[in-house]
Order: C-alpha cells, then sequence, then structure tokens
C-alpha cells in the first residue's frame, strides 16, 4: 500500500530542516555503488511506531524570484495538494507573525489535518510560549525542540493519529500492476491511450497536463494488467512550473502500488537529470523495471542511431543494467504491442522463487570458479545460501565473516545469478549473515 505523507511547512529559520533530519535519521542517505543514482533532499522516508511514511521538507522548495510571502504561501498550497498531514512549524522564541497567520488561512481552508509545533523551546521553562499559537486555530500547539529532540515523539504521535485508514484490498489480484513514470510532457499519457486503444486520459502537449494518477484495468491474452498514467506537474499557476521535483514525488506513489514500472524517456529530447532520479527511486524501491524510450518516430536515425542511443542509456542508467530497453512511438503505435509482454516476463521475474538446492549449486559452482578474494590472509567462506523474498527476489549468504563479502564479489554473483536464472527486468538483493545467525 501507499505510505502517507507529510510535509512539513513553516516560515525561513523555524527549523523545518532540523526536524526534518531528525524524522528521517540516517533513513534518508542511500548509499549505491554505481554512478546515476542521484538523491534530493527535499524528500525522506520516516518511521514512528511501525507507521512508515514519506516526510516532505518544503523548506527546498524553490519558488524562484517571488516575494517571501508569496513563497510562503506557494510552499503552503504545494504541502496541502502533496501531503496526508501537515507539520505547520512555527518559531517559539520569535512569536506569531503575520506570515505565520497567512499560511494558517490556507491551511484551515484545506481541510488537511494540521499539527502545528512550535520548535526552539529548547527547556520545561520556556513551555509557556505555545499558548499564543492557539490563535491560529489549528487545535493544540505542541512544544519541541528539534535541536535537542524534545517533544519530537509527541509530535509524531499526534501526527500518526491523523493519518488515513489504509484501504484494505478487498481480494488478492493476479493483475499485474504497472506504472508509467517519467517526467512531464514525455509521452506517458499518450503511452497509455495507446495501450489501452482508446483516449483515457486527456494527451496535451503542455507538460503537466495529467493531474492524477489514473488506474485503468484490462485483459490482454488472458492476462489482467492495471495501468496507472502518473501525474505529471499540476498546473496551479506559476507554482507548479517552477517545482518540476514534484513529478517524483507522485512518482513515488504509483512506485509503490506496482509491481512493474515502465520509465519513459523522450527519445527526441534525450535523458536530463530528471530521468535519473525518477528512475533511481525506482530501483531503491525494488520494482521490476523497464526503459521505454518513446517518439522514436521523430528522431532522425541512420543504422546506428538506436545503438548509440542504448549504449548511452547503460552509461548513464548504469544502476539499471538489468532492465530492458524498447524504443517505440506512442503516436504512430509502433512497438506499443511488444509492451506488454516484457511487462509480463519481467513480473514473474520479479516473482521468482529459485530452488534452494539449485541456488546452492549455483553459489558453490561460482566460488569454485572464483574464489572469494582475502582479507590480511583470511578468505571469505561461503557456507550456504537461502532465498528470503520475492518482489524483488532476497538472498541471503550464510558466511564465517560477513565484513570479508566486498561488493565487487556481492556483484559478480548477481551477475552469475541473471546468467544462470535470468531476472530480467528485477533488481536483485544480496545481503550476508554470520553463520548461525538469525
Amino acid at each position: 500500500m501507499s505510505k502517507p505523507t507529510v510535509a512539513i511547512v513553516g516560515r525561513p529559520n523555524v527549523g523545518k530542516s532540523t526536524v526534518f533530519n531528525r524524522i528521517v535519521g540516517g533513513r534518508t542517505a542511500i548509499v549505491e555503488d554505481k554512478p546515476g543514482v542521484t538523491r534530493d533532499r527535499l524528500y525522506g522516508n520516516g518511521e514512528w511506531l511501525n507507521h512508515e511514511f514519506h516526510v516532505i521538507d518544503t523548506g527546498g522548495i524553490e519558488i524562484g524570484d517571488e516575494p517571501l510571502l508569496g513563497q510562503m504561501r506557494a510552499q503552503a498550497e504545494i504541502a496541502v495538494d502533496e501531503s496526508d498531514v501537515i507539520v505547520f512549524l512555527v518559531d517559539g522564541r520569535t512569536g506569531m507573525t503575520d506570515a505565520d497567520e497567512q499560511v494558517a488561512q490556507i491551511l484551515r481552508r484545506s481541510g488537511k489535518p494540521v499539527v502545528v509545533g512550535v520548535n526552539k523551546l529548547d527547556n520545561y521553562a520556556q513551555r509557556n510560549l505555545v499558548y499564543e499559537f492557539y490563535t491560529l486555530g489549528l487545535g493544540d500547539p505542541l512544544p519541541l525542540s528539534g535541536a535537542h529532540g524534545m517533544g519530537l515523539g509527541d509530535l509524531l504521535d499526534a501526527v500518526i493519529e491523523r493519518f488515513p485508514e489504509a484501504a484494505e484490498r478487498s481480494e488478492q489480484s493476479d493483475a499485474i500492476r504497472f506504472a508509467l513514470i517519467g517526467r512531464p510532457n514525455v509521452g506517458k499519457s499518450s503511452l497509455t491511450n495507446a495501450i489501452l486503444g482508446k483516449e483515457r486520459v486527456i494527451v496535451s502537449d503542455i507538460a503537466g497536463t495529467t493531474r492524477d494518477a489514473i488506474d485503468s484495468e484490462f485483459s490482454r491474452d488472458g492476462q489482467d494488467f492495471i495501468i496507472v498514467d502518473t501525474a505529471g506537474i499540476r498546473r496551479r499557476g506559476r507554482v507548479y512550473e517552477k517545482t518540476e521535483k514534484y513529478s517524483v514525488l507522485r512518482a513515488q506513489h504509483a512506485i509503490e502500488e506496482s509491481d512493474v514500472v515502465v520509465l519513459v524517456i523522450d527519445g527526441e529530447e534525450g535523458i536530463i537529470e530528471q530521468d535519473k532520479k525518477i528512475a533511481g527511486y525506482a530501483h531503491d524501491a525494488g520494482r521490476g523495471m523497464i526503459i521505454a524510450v518513446n517518439k522514436w518516430d521523430a528522431v532522425a536515425k541512420d543504422d546506428k542511431t538506436q545503438d548509440r542511443f542504448r549504449k548511452k542509456i547503460r552509461d548513464e542508467f548504469q544502476f539499471l543494467s538489468y532492465a530492458p530497453i524498447i524504443f517505440l512511438s506512442a503516436l504512430t503505435g509502433k512497438r506499443v504491442p511488444q509492451l506488454l509482454p516484457v511487462i509480463r516476463q519481467v513480473a514473474e521475474n520479479h516473482s521468482l522463487r529459485i530452488q534452494t538446492s539449485i541456488l546452492n549449486d549455483c553459489v558453490m559452482d561460482t566460488v569454485a570458479m572464483t574464489p572469494p578474494p582475502s582479507d590480511k590472509g583470511k578468505r571469505l567462506k561461503i557456507y550456504y545460501t537461502a532465498q528470503v523474498a520475492v518482489r524483488p527476489p532476497v538472498f541471503v549468504l550464510f558466511v564465517n565473516d560477513p565484513d570479508l563479502l566486498h561488493f565487487s564479489y556481492v556483484r559478480h554473483l548477481e551477475n552469475r545469478f541473471r546468467e544462470t536464472f535470468g531476472f530480467v527486468g528485477t533488481p536483485i538483493r544480496i545481503l550476508s549473515r554470520k553463520k548461525n545467525e538469525k
């Protein structure tokens, strides 16, 4: 199920980023030994009392040349649109300002749940400073100190109390759910219509026409599918035109609900940083991946053009080396029929479970042909391997010392697994545990 989203709103210097960092902790740093995965401090993931959620630091939103009050208003509007719960952060030392009151008006009208956090109250003697913020009309303001972590638990308790009820799926479906993701105006809606064979969503040359993620159910060759056309940027004046990074957040929600993700790239415009950012979230989420190069009909080509573009994709998306690439045109329909069979294959690989005996034979053969490197005279020993999960496939190696398992040898094992078992289109995870460790 999709995780709820919490947005932190407030004027500059009230401590939004400090509280954001406290909530996400070390979870925001993702280490990837392959180039091309980019991150943005605007987003993070938090967890409190077994509730997982997204966190947005609106201090990272750039609104261009808007005056300060206009920027705050714009950030509040974005937070209202994108979040399930809003944390409105104010400065207890400075007291209430006109800007605080202006933003409170927007939040009150939104109808979204709001938790007011009065920050920078570093000791209990200052707690009486919260009282003036009752006049905001947004419920009980909570004292906290982002710098010291005081009161953060109470704030998060209030946040999770306001989470929407998770809608449980009434029945288990065998349908393959796949999402078309990508930056605005790469042709996601056109591709949706080409797959469905009808005008399901509005198509326009204007970036951001699609306003919300749209689910469409259909069947093809005896297999049920659910396609999600992820929204681009909702056009609410200049604000959304200047905050393209929010297409990433919308893609995240669709990614979490999907079995397979199709990254749509504009063949005319080529690859830009936003493409890598969006792809990085799908990779980290462990979803099956396909790269679809759209508008290929409009590209001036010779007999080497496709090979050059394919090589560029592999160079720019080294972390997606497992993802198949399809060149197609949603406008003309060329190669669009090839997409669903590949989605079906990737979904099967994403759920593939390898028999334990066959898996261990593969690992032992790999070790015999290429022994693990030694470290200061001590060599890694792999005693046993088990697959512990699917979607994506996860493998655990039981070894004499996990510190001896170098990432280069993990990559070597991954390559052998792919050569032996396929796993086309799906990431695989390889973990290590000391022998007899649970």
